[in-house]
């Protein structure tokens, strides 16, 4: 039987054990103060209003299209893009228990027969203990372990956060990029029906002697050119629906029977704007965004490395312990057994490393600054993004209101050159010309409108919209130290 435990062993373990409760090496972590405006320094927006979380988490409920609805639910529960996020956050969860885990002691079983032979005498010994073993984290090393494993949890919440914003704003940017080339096409089958019209016109005309064999080829020249548009806008709407489809967890063209509109639809295909639009100060759109939230959590995780580093320099402190039984027969395994117990410290520290703890510190300090740098790098690219948004849905607005007066005078302008030139009162090269105006200002008009409601997704991603702590991403209780 091992002799007990002295006690001048145990009390320098005892006083260890205190220390390692109220000592951590390294660089506390403080966030870093950023500068934030006021105000947004770009156009005003008319019908802005501010901002309320529940209007930004669901903001592409505003556009009444519940065609998009769809869709956007449909990418949230099934997008492969979303589901990795997922199993990052989970991974990082589960790293920072294991870091946590660290922190207590070990404990293990272990059992065993031993059969042995000598001089003719068998001998059979049963043997069972328990073995346990604890660093103690008197220099904190361990604690920036989980400090930082816990950073990095977060920092991967943020990142399924992030994820979830960005799905939203490309499923809402491909639905709108689809609705505006199924309205171009349909401007442009308009228009090549037109077209025909004319160039048949133009053939009675000839045949009567009223037009020249000029006017008819230029007139085909027109509605050919028409023609030659229609397969590039028709490419262009397949990409955005096999985009979608893929966007949602669905295989390329199964959205196609879903999304179709009926041939020479023009009207309701894109969302409706709303009449007014939630803005957030400054201040409030960087906390919303999940990215800078992301970049904050990873800076505090460097700033931890660099304490572990740290501590990685200073001695360290271990207990450990043993018990056990051993005997001859299971019969006197627990009444006739021999009992062995030990308790052991030791203590071990670097002595000569040619400088590779330093080098490790520094390496991680250096880390730190680059996640700094990431961090404000961050913060500005939020309000570049912000202000940008806020001046292309301004500039929008008035583009789209001259492009409605435009195209509203090429249509009438158009009508009355065929009908004077079906009563010879006019040349053909007015007609074409008209013709070829309003082509380009619907055209135009569609786009600007697509334009419009592309600035508007992106105001709101810029601003952090589509995610709430109730959707599935909930921040994780904080850290507290055992």
């Amino acid at each position: 039987m091992a002799p007990p435990a002295s006690p001048r062993l145990i009390l320098p373990l005892v006083l260890a054990c205190g220390l390692s409760a109220c000592v951590s090496v390294g660089p506390d972590y403080r966030a870093p103060a950023v500068a934030v405006p006021e105000g947004w320094q770009a156009v005003p927006l008319e019908g802005s209003v501010a901002a309320t979380p529940d209007g930004l988490a669901r903001w592409w409920e505003q556009l009444a299209d519940p065609q998009l609805s769809s869709l956007v639910a449909d990418a949230l529960a099934a997008n492969p893009g979303l589901d990795a996020a997922r199993a990052a956050l989970r991974a990082a969860r589960a790293s920072r228990d294991a870091a946590a885990a660290q922190r207590y002691p070990s404990v293990s079983a272990s059992g065993g027969v031993t059969r042995s032979a000598a001089l003719g005498a068998e001998r059979t010994l049963y043997d069972a203990g328990f073995d346990a073993g604890w660093e103690l984290d008197v220099f904190g090393g361990l604690r920036r372990a989980v400090e930082a494993a816990a950073a990095e949890r977060d920092a991967a919440l943020a990142d399924l956060r992030a994820a979830r914003v960005s799905l939203v704003a490309e499923v809402a940017l491909n639905y709108i990029d689809l609705r505006a080339f199924q309205t171009r096409l349909a401007i442009a089958r308009a228009n090549l029906d037109s077209q025909t019209e004319t160039l048949q016109i133009t053939r009675w005309r000839a045949e009567a002697g009223l037009a020249s064999a000029l006017d008819v080829e230029q007139a085909r020249s027109n509605r050919e050119s028409t023609r030659a548009q229609i397969p590039t806008l028709d490419t262009a709407r397949a990409a955005a629906e096999h985009r979608l489809a893929v966007l949602t967890g669905r295989a390329p063209g199964s959205l196609h029977e879903v999304l179709a509109v009926a041939d020479g639809a023009r009207a309701g295909l894109l969302p409706v704007l709303p009449a007014s639009v939630g803005v957030s100060i400054p201040a409030e759109a960087l906390r919303q965004r999940p990215d800078i939230a992301a970049a904050e959590r990873r800076l505090a995780a460097a700033t931890a490395r660099v304490g572990q580093a740290e501590a990685a320099r200073y001695p360290s402190f271990s207990l450990g312990g043993s018990i056990g039984l051993q005997a001859l027969g299971l019969s006197t395994f627990t009444g006739g057994g021999q009992v062995a117990r030990s308790l052991a410290a030791s203590v071990s520290g670097p002595v000569f490393d040619a400088g590779r703890l330093r080098a490790q510190v520094e390496v991680q300090d250096a880390l730190r600054e680059q996640q700094l740098a990431a961090y404000r790098k961050a913060v500005l690219t939020a309000l570049e993004e912000v202000h940008n948004a806020l001046v292309a849905f301004a500039d929008g607005r008035r583009r789209q209101q001259a492009l409605v007066e435009a195209a509203a005078a090429a249509r009438n302008a158009a009508l009355y050159a065929r009908h004077r030139y079906a009563s010879g009162l006019i040349d053909f090269q007015t007609v074409l010309s008209t013709e070829r105006s309003l082509l380009t200002l619907e055209d135009s008009l569609a786009s600007a409108e697509a334009a419009r409601l592309t600035a508007l997704v992106q105001l709101y991603k810029a601003l952090g919209g589509g995610w709430s702590p109730g959707d599935g991403t909930a921040t994780p209780a904080p850290e507290s130290t055992p």
